[in-house]
C-alpha cells in the first residue's frame, strides 16, 4: 500500500470492527479525517443475542450486518478486510499478515476478545466457546444434531449421553445458554418427535464459583440460580470441570456422559498487548493509561474487551458492549480535540448502566444499583433494550417477531442444521474417543 504523503488528511486506522470501533467511526463523521477501518471478518456482529442463534431463536442475519453496508455513504472511510498480524510503532505502521502494511496518523486498536479454556486449550474441540457466527452455528448444529441422533438411538445409556446438554460457565452467557437449552427441550421440540420425549433431556450448567452471576448482588444471583432449576436446569456449583473430551466431562473427580458441551467460563483478549509490547493481565488485555493510550505512545489507543481499566469504583470496567460504546465516544472527542491543537485533558471515565441478564422466556435479572428488577418485568425491560441496540428499522422488527412468536407459540423459527452437517457421528460412550471431528 503507497505511504501517505504530506498533504493528506489525518489518517485514522481503526483495527477492529466491534462495538468501540464502529462507536469511534460513527463519531468522527464530519471530522477533518480520513479512516481506515480493518477486520478480519467483512460483519459487525451483536454479540449479547449470539446465544439465541446458538439456540435456534434467531438467524444469522438478524444479528450480524455487513461492514461495508454500514459504513456506504461515509466517503471519507475505506474499509479492507484483512488480518493485523503486529504494529509498527516507530514506523506508525499496521502489519497485515499478507506482507502489506498501512500507516497511520492515529490508531485505534479494538479486536475484542475470544473464549479462554485457562490452559486447556485442547478442550475447544469439545466444548467450543460462543463469541462469533461461526460458533453459534456451531453449538446450534451440534444441539439439533444430538436430538436427531437420540430419535435413532435404542440403547438407553447412549441415548441419555446424547440428551445430555453440559453449559461450562455461570455468567450471563452461561446462564442465557443453560435457560434456552431446557425450554427448546422442554417446550419447542416436545411435538417434533416420536420415538424420545425431549423432555427428559438433561441441562446441567457447571460453575466453578459458589454462586451464577458472580458479577451481580447475592440476591439477583440466588434469585437466576432457582429460576434456572425451575426450567429443569441442574446447577453445579464449587467444583470445577477437571476434564474435558468428546464423551462427556469430569466434574469434582465424577465423570458425566454427554455428546455435547459448551464453554462459557472465560475470554482471552486478542494479540493486542503484544503487538504493541505493552503489560497485560491474566487474561491478555493490554494495561493502558487513564486516557486509553498505549505508555509513550499518545498516538494509539486501545479498547474494548482488548484493554483493561478502572472504573470510579475501583473494579475493572467490564468488558460489555456498553463500555466498549463509551470508550469510542470518548477516543473521537480525543482525536476531534487534538486536531483542533489541544487534548481534552480528561481520562476515560466509564458510566456504569447496569447489568442484565435473561434465564428464559419472560425471566430476567436486571441490577441499576440501588434499583433492581427480576422476573417478567425484567424481562420486558431487557429485551427492549437489546431491540433498541439492534442496527436498523428491519432487524428490530425481525427479532421483535420471533421473539413475540416464541414467547406466544414456543415455536423457534431457526432450527436449521447447516454448515458442515456431514461431521462424524458422536460416540459419547466410546471409552478414550478424542476425536475433535465429533459434533
Amino acid at each position: 500500500m503507497p505511504d501517505r504523503t504530506p498533504t493528506d488528511q489525518h489518517h485514522v486506522v481503526v483495527v477492529g470492527a466491534g462495538f468501540g470501533g464502529l462507536q469511534t467511526v460513527h463519531d468522527l463523521a464530519g471530522a477533518p479525517v480520513r479512516i481506515t477501518v480493518i477486520d478480519r471478518r467483512n460483519h459487525h456482529l451483536f454479540q449479547p443475542l449470539l446465544y439465541q442463534v446458538a439456540t435456534a431463536s434467531l438467524a444469522t442475519s438478524e444479528i450480524a450486518w455487513p461492514i461495508r453496508h454500514l459504513l456506504r455513504n461515509r466517503r471519507e472511510v475505506t474499509t479492507l478486510l484483512a488480518t493485523v498480524a503486529g504494529i509498527d510503532k516507530a514506523a506508525r505502521r499496521v502489519l497485515l499478515d499478507d506482507g502489506a502494511s498501512l500507516v497511520y496518523d492515529t490508531l485505534v486498536i479494538a479486536t475484542g476478545a475470544r473464549h479462554a479454556y485457562f490452559g486447556h486449550d485442547d478442550w475447544e474441540p469439545f466444548a467450543p466457546g460462543l463469541k462469533t457466527l461461526e460458533d453459534a452455528t456451531t453449538i446450534r448444529r451440534r444441539i439439533l444434531r444430538a436430538f436427531e441422533q437420540a430419535e435413532r438411538e435404542t440403547e438407553p445409556e447412549r441415548r441419555r449421553a446424547l440428551m445430555t446438554f453440559i453449559v461450562i460457565g455461570g455468567g450471563p452467557t452461561g446462564v442465557e445458554l443453560a435457560g434456552t437449552i431446557a425450554e427448546l427441550a422442554r417446550l419447542t421440540l416436545v411435538d417434533d418427535f416420536r420415538n424420545l420425549d425431549s423432555r427428559t433431556t438433561r441441562v446441567i450448567l457447571i460453575e466453578a464459583g459458589p454462586r451464577v452471576l458472580p458479577a451481580f448482588t447475592e440476591d439477583i444471583s440466588l434469585y437466576a440460580q432457582h429460576a434456572l432449576e425451575k426450567l429443569g436446569v441442574e446447577v453445579s456449583l464449587g467444583r470445577p470441570v477437571t476434564d474435558c473430551t468428546a464423551t462427556g466431562v469430569v466434574r469434582g473427580g465424577e465423570r458425566i456422559a454427554a455428546s455435547t458441551m459448551v464453554w462459557a467460563a472465560g475470554v482471552q483478549a486478542s494479540p493486542a498487548a503484544e503487538w504493541v509490547g505493552i503489560a497485560a493481565d491474566r487474561a491478555g488485555r493490554a494495561m493502558v493509561e487513564p486516557d486509553l493510550t498505549v505508555p509513550g505512545h499518545p498516538e494509539i489507543f486501545i479498547i474494548g474487551d482488548t484493554a483493561t481499566i478502572t472504573a470510579p469504583d475501583g473494579r475493572p470496567v467490564p468488558g460489555i458492549a456498553p463500555a466498549a460504546k463509551q470508550q469510542g465516544h470518548y477516543v473521537a472527542a480525543e482525536i476531534r480535540a487534538r486536531l483542533r491543537g489541544k487534548s481534552t485533558g480528561t481520562p476515560f471515565r466509564y458510566r456504569h448502566a447496569g447489568s442484565l441478564a435473561t434465564i428464559g422466556k419472560s425471566k430476567a435479572v436486571i441490577d441499576f444499583g440501588r434499583f433492581k428488577l427480576r422476573g417478567p418485568i425484567a424481562w420486558w425491560i431487557w429485551g427492549l433494550a437489546h431491540i433498541y441496540f439492534l442496527i436498523g428499522v428491519r432487524n428490530r422488527l425481525s427479532v421483535a417477531l420471533s421473539w413475540l412468536w416464541n414467547y406466544l407459540r414456543d415455536q423457534r423459527s431457526s432450527r436449521l442444521i447447516t454448515q458442515g452437517s456431514t461431521e462424524r457421528t458422536v460416540q459419547p460412550l466410546s471409552s478414550g474417543s478424542n476425536d475433535p471431528s465429533s459434533p
